[in-house]
C-alpha cells in the first residue's frame, strides 16, 4: 500500500500541486514507493492569512498569534491521537514582499487597490516565531520558511510571484526542506522499495514471478 502524505494549510499549499510546485514535486518524489497506512507523514503550513494585519484590508483572515499557535497545538494532538508514528512537520509562513504586494494590488485593482500594506513581513515573522517555538514544545519538526528564504538576496521577487505566494523557485526552497526533513527522520524516498517490480524485473514469459517475489 503507497504511503499517505498529508498536507494541511492554505493557498499556498493549494498552488503546491501546479506545475512545478513543491507538493507535486514530492508527489514524484514519493510515486510508486510501498508503505503502509496510517499517513506516514503530514505538513502543516498555516500562518500567512493569520498573520493579515487587524484594521487592514485583509482584516477577515486575521488570527491573533495565541490563537494562530493554538490552533496549530490542537492538530498536532489530534494527530498524535490517529498516529503516534506519524511524521508530522510544521512549517512556518514563508516572508511576504510588503511593496511586492501593493504592487500586485495597484496592477490587479487599479483605483480601487489598497493604499496601505495587509500584512507585514515583520508581524509575519511574529507567527514564524511561534510556530517553531510550538514545534519545540510539541516535540514535532519544524521548517523556518520565514528565515531560509531571507538568507538569498532578491528574495522579495526571486521567491514570491505577487508579494505572498510562490514562484517555481520559492516552491522549490519549500520542497528542498521538506524533503531534507523527511530524510533525517526516517523517510527517504531513495531507500524506500517500490510497492511494484520495475518493468526491467519482469520476465515476459514469466511475469507472474516478479509479483510473487515482491509479495514475499
Amino acid at each position: 500500500m503507497r504511503p499517505n502524505i498529508l498536507l494541511f494549510g492554505d493557498s499556498i499549499t493549494q498552488e503546491s500541486f501546479r506545475s512545478g510546485g513543491w507538493g507535486a514535486s514530492l508527489a514524484d518524489a514519493y510515486s510508486r514507493k510501498g508503505l503502509t497506512k496510517p499517513p506516514v507523514a503530514t505538513t502543516i503550513f498555516f500562518g500567512a492569512n493569520d498573520a493579515a494585519l487587524a484594521g487592514g484590508t485583509s482584516e477577515r483572515q486575521h488570527v491573533p498569534v495565541e490563537e494562530y499557535k493554538e490552533n496549530l497545538r490542537k492538530i498536532v494532538r489530534h494527530l498524535k491521537e490517529c498516529s503516534p508514528t506519524m511524521l508530522i512537520v510544521l512549517i512556518t509562513p514563508p516572508p511576504m514582499d510588503e511593496e511586492g504586494r501593493m504592487e500586485y494590488a495597484r496592477e490587479t485593482y487599479g483605483e480601487k487597490a489598497m493604499t496601505l500594506p495587509e500584512r507585514t513581513n515583520e508581524t509575519t515573522g511574529v507567527y514564524a516565531k511561534g510556530c517553531v517555538e510550538l514545534a519545540r514544545e510539541l516535540g514535532v519538526r519544524s521548517i523556518n520558511l520565514w528565515s531560509k528564504m531571507q538568507e538569498t538576496d532578491g528574495w522579495q521577487k526571486k521567491y514570491l510571484r505577487d508579494g505572498l505566494h510562490l514562484t517555481a523557485e520559492g516552491n522549490a526552497v519549500v520542497f528542498e526542506e521538506v524533503v531534507k526533513v523527511f530524510k533525517e527522520a526516517w523517510l527517504d524516498a531513495s531507500e524506500m522499495p517500490y510497492d511494484f517490480p520495475h518493468h526491467s524485473e519482469i520476465d515476459g514469459k514469466n511475469p507472474e514471478k516478479a509479483f510473487q517475489q515482491k509479495c514475499l
